[in-house]
């Protein structure tokens, strides 16, 4: 079936612009949710989802309150959730196999709910704006096109994306909204800023830099988060750009220079470091068993012991 508006089929689009035009209310939704307060997320509730990453829980998890993942600008944050059942997903999609990605996420959350339960599949898209290489506009199109194909019935109800999450600062454009969370007990959806962006931060990066795909990075029965295993091979040669400026780094390893948050190159850069540390990834993962996180009685992610 196709992606559903108002209960109505979206007719094929060629623009975001166009899908905006013949869709008003989309425009005021939008509106809405960028005027909405910046909620900075408690680390004790939350699973972080990084790029090329997704997570799907349930209402009933209890270590897990808040999906959200930030640093998105041409990336789009991607929320598709049951009503019936409450099952919700959270995925980071950076357009890197967007075709494939999307069955994934749709699984994640029907897998999740009892296919005969009341309720239907609503959809809620965030990120990208209007960059020079129209590397926002393209993914939109894309995401809005594999949902399109899927076989169940998906009703899009928030998209802030492209042109609706694009502001004007100094003469360049950036994303008003960089990071969304959604609360898995009541499926609301919120801007929000992260502070803490764990477990295995750096690991989980330089998965994503190293070409892994797109992950499923919990289990919500066990109330793990499981990274890997992940494959790389020794590449002493990105030790170059340690040694590089920030406008270098910038220009060579973002897709939008102009409108990184201010902590890009550092986070560049503790990826590149941990790369050089772990030249090869066997060594994280013994036994080539992925890592495993659960959530402690104090609200931190803890390394889980594996017989």
């Amino acid at each position: 079936m196709p992606l559903l508006i108002q209960n109505r089929g979206l007719d094929r689009i060629t623009s975001t612009g166009e899908l905006f035009d013949k869709h008003p209310h989309l425009q005021e939704n939008a509106r809405t949710f960028r005027s909405m307060p910046l909620v900075d997320v408690d680390p004790k509730c939350l699973l972080y989802v990084q790029q090329r990453e997704f997570a799907a829980t349930t209402p009933a998890d209890n270590s897990v309150s808040v999906i959200g993942s930030g640093d998105a600008t041409t990336c789009h944050l991607v929320v598709l959730r049951h009503t019936g059942s409450g099952a919700v997903c959270l995925a980071h999609c950076d357009g890197s196999c967007t075709w494939s990605e999307v069955p994934l996420i749709v699984k994640a959350v029907t897998s999740l709910s009892n296919v005969s339960k009341e309720g239907r599949l609503e959809l809620h898209l965030f990120g990208g704006f209007c960059d020079e290489s129209k590397t926002s506009h393209k993914l939109s199109l894309n995401i809005l096109a594999a949902f399109q194909k899927q076989k169940e019935d998906v009703h899009l109800e928030t998209c802030c994306i492209t042109e609706m999450n694009d502001i004007v600062v100094d003469g360049n454009h950036s994303p008003v909204v960089y990071g969304v969370g959604v609360n898995v007990k009541t499926g609301d959806v919120f801007p929000s800023s992260f502070t803490h962006k764990g477990p295995a931060e750096e690991l989980r990066s330089a998965r994503t830099f190293t070409g892994g795909q797109m992950a499923d990075i919990y289990d919500s029965s066990r109330g793990l988060v499981k990274i890997g295993p992940c494959n790389w091979s020794p590449n002493l040669d990105i030790g170059f750009w340690l040694s590089q400026d920030d406008d270098t780094i910038l220009k060579y390893l973002s897709t939008s220079p102009m409108a990184e948050p201010p902590h890009f190159v550092q986070h560049m850069k503790t990826t590149i470091q941990f790369l050089l540390e772990h030249p090869s990834s066997d060594s994280l993962f013994p036994g080539g068993q992925p890592q495993l996180y659960h959530r402690t009685e104090r609200g931190d992610w803890e390394r889980a012991v594996q017989s």
